[in-house]
């Protein structure tokens, strides 16, 4: 009976070991929650995916990725999926995706990749210690707002009325419009707000636009405005507008200008974040970073189609011309 006992203990003890070692495995695989719009095959995303296999992690084998995106409005009930999953990492790249992550959890680590401003919209103490679960990389350069604004008024004789499509729903866009009102002013021009908050408004906003009698646009950008990009593009065109937006995927798909810094080069450098939390490193701990890389991109055919002539200074400044 020892004898049996002994055999049947081996047995059992061996083909279960097997099945130990997968589940400590499994466990060891850190998991990120991604919440995001629009659709994680766009440039950005792709980029930092780029950022993570940079650092040695394979999706799939050596990271798992749980993937949540759609309307941003749908962000609060993506964070609290993500929660329950007990993922390791929080990806929120975007303002509303922060607000909501952080709604949702005090402890899980978040990282965002083109926050506002994280230390007046409370997601950060401040930039060098940011103090809480929440780090990563902000999308506020220099008074980028009034840079938009400059870069308009050298391209659209006598503007003087600019309208600002934003969507007052996101706090970050509210310090942003609040941020723009002081260099309009001194560049002599009125600012006509035309609010957002849903694919719904934006009829309601063109139309404000329209009987307001602008002379230029600018966009306040998040995923509502990218993730209905052509939309924006159709009304601007359609009514002779010439607008400014954040992102040079606006200007290749017809846009006037984009001005703002790299999304792409945040989203890789947010990988890193994602790297340090994992090894140890607490988000409160990772100072907030700011944007190295700029884009300045013009199209010329827009700008023929308007019957606007780009100053050759503005030329030379461009990092990129679509002819």
């Amino acid at each position: 009976m020892i004898g049996l006992a002994l055999v049947v203990s081996i047995v059992l003890s061996t083909s279960l070991a097997p099945m130990n070692a997968d589940a400590q495995a499994a466990k060891t695989v850190p998991k990120i929650g991604v919440m995001r719009s629009p659709p994680s095959t766009d440039a950005p995303f792709q980029a930092f995916l780029q950022g993570l296999r940079e650092l040695g992690y394979i999706e799939g084998k050596t990271i798992l990725i749980e993937y949540r995106s759609g309307d941003p409005r749908r962000f609060p009930e993506f964070a609290s999926e993500l929660v329950r999953l007990n993922v390791d990492v929080i990806f929120a790249p975007n303002p509303q995706g922060i607000q909501a992550a952080r709604q949702a959890t005090t402890t899980i680590p978040i990282v965002f990749a083109v926050g506002g401003d994280p230390v007046r919209t409370g997601a950060a103490a401040s930039l060098a210690r940011p103090g809480g679960n929440a780090t990563g990389l902000t999308a506020l350069g220099s008074d980028l707002g009034g840079k938009r604004l400059e870069i308009l008024k050298e391209i659209v004789p006598g503007l003087a009325r600019v309208a600002v499509l934003w969507n007052p729903a996101v706090p970050d866009k509210v310090v942003e419009w609040e941020e723009m009102k002081t260099p309009a002013r001194k560049l002599g021009l009125q600012l006509q707000s035309a609010e957002v908050r849903g694919p719904e408004e934006f009829e309601k906003a063109f139309g404000l636009i329209r009987t307001g009698k602008a002379q230029a646009m600018i966009t306040l950008g998040e995923p509502l405005m990218y993730t209905h990009r052509s939309l924006l593009l159709d009304f601007a065109a359609k009514n002779q507008l010439p607008a400014i937006f954040n992102w040079r995927e606006f200007v290749e798909a017809g846009a006037l200008i984009a001005y703002g810094p790299s999304i792409p080069d945040l989203y890789r450098r947010a990988a890193t974040y994602v790297h340090k939390i994992l090894n140890g490193t607490k988000p409160g701990d990772l100072p907030v970073e700011e944007p190295r890389k700029f884009e300045f991109v013009i199209n010329l055919r827009t700008a023929k189609a308007l019957g606007l002539t780009i100053p050759p200074s503005l030329l030379l400044r461009a990092d990129h011309v679509v002819e």
